[in-house]
């Protein structure tokens, strides 16, 4: 099975930008659709965005539109968000997950955590 790993969140301002990785272990990904998944504190996992396998199609939720980028390296095995314009709203958990996952299920890596404060 394949393990992800999410890293590159931080503390940041509001207005400012972070950009999350997500490596996965234990057997290549590109094979895959990705998609990120994020946790506030006493809430439930709402989904973020989406990228196929290709990296040519991506999705994103409303609340993030216009503002995130999905991307990945297939070459590198490496899955990427980034974020900009980031709010106090968007501070959550952040995790990468096989797009087939459930959103609970989603949570069950290794994520990030992106704080943004003033």
């Amino acid at each position: 099975e394949v393990q992800l790993v999410a890293s590159g969140g931080g503390l940041v301002q509001p207005g400012g930008s972070l950009r999350l990785s997500c490596a996965p272990s234990g057997s290549t990904f590109g094979r895959y659709g990705m998609k990120w998944v994020r946790q506030a504190p006493g809430k439930g996992p709402e989904w973020v965005s989406t990228i196929d396998s290709s990296g040519r199609s991506t999705f994103y939720a409303s609340s993030v539109k216009g503002r995130f980028t999905i991307s990945r390296d297939n070459a590198k095995n490496t899955l990427y968000l980034q974020m900009n314009s980031l709010k106090p709203e968007d501070t959550a958990v952040y995790y990468c997950a096989i797009e087939s996952k459930s959103l609970v299920d989603a949570t069950r890596g290794q994520g990030t955590q992106v704080t943004v404060s003033s």
